[in-house]
């Protein structure tokens, strides 16, 4: 959970936050696995939990087919493993710096099994227009849950 920005240093090394590095630990991990977004400009990031839904979500799929096979390229062939030094830090690639329009600062946001890196200027827009997008959800199922409640006691009258 949460949301970090922390700057590149002049090695373009970032630090990966102390919480979800205690996550990546308890993998027994060394390294942090990165997948960049299908749909986001961000990298989806974690440990062994990420790869065990990739993994699940492309066992969906018939082994060999045109589906399992471009999923597969994107999903896995475009991931890479980054080694986390003693301190806590990664040297972002280029191919990620370039996914993510990561410059000099990184923002780092939870999701729970996974975490995602964003520039923030990208996640400033992204998040911006998640919420509103969120609220708009949010009244959508309330006004489907009174309608809901308001038919069933016309129903009874």
């Amino acid at each position: 959970m949460s949301k970090f920005v922390n700057r590149l240093d002049s090695k373009g090394r970032v630090s990966i936050p102390a919480s979800f590095r205690q996550v990546l630990a308890r993998d027994g991990l060394e390294t942090l696995f990165c997948s960049p977004s299908l749909e986001l400009e961000a990298v989806d990031a974690g440990g062994k939990e990420l790869r065990k839904k990739i993994d699940s979500h492309l066992e969906e799929f018939d082994g060999f087919t045109e589906e399992r096979e471009m999923l597969g390229a994107a999903l896995l062939g475009e991931s890479e493993y980054l080694k986390i030094d003693k301190d806590g830090r990664v040297v972002l690639s280029e191919k990620i710096k370039d996914h993510t329009g990561i410059t000099d600062s990184v923002v780092f946001v939870g999701h729970g099994y996974k975490f995602q890196i964003w520039s923030p200027e990208r996640y400033e827009v992204y998040i911006a227009e998640a919420t509103r997008q969120a609220l708009a959800l949010r009244k959508a199922m309330a006004a489907k849950r009174r309608a809901q409640r308001e038919a069933g006691l016309e129903g009874k009258a």
